[in-house]
């Protein structure tokens, strides 16, 4: 759990220096076809009027998603990223 705060302490640092907020964000997701993780991600981003791009893999069994969303602060960004951890099976890019 350490490295997950360590992660986003840097990445927090990182937004901070590089972007002026609000502005524009792309989440990237790869999520499994087993459920309904897609639906899950769509369900979460979706109350900030993000645009949801999705594609399956060439085998089908997993689905890239793409979050095209504004975001106020670094901190939403986290924020964001946090809650998608819940999601089984979902890998952050």
């Amino acid at each position: 759990m350490q490295d997950r705060e360590a992660f986003y302490a840097k990445l927090k640092s990182q937004l901070e220096d590089t972007t002026t907020f609000p502005a524009k964000y792309l989440y990237k997701f790869i999520v499994p076809t087993d459920g309904n993780q897609v639906q899950e991600v769509q369900d979460l981003f979706n109350e900030g009027g993000a645009v949801i791009d999705t594609k399956k893999s060439k085998t089908g069994k997993y689905v890239s998603v793409s979050i095209h969303l504004t975001v106020k602060s670094s901190d939403e960004v986290i924020s964001y990223y946090k809650k998608a951890e819940a999601i089984k099976g979902i890998i952050s890019l």
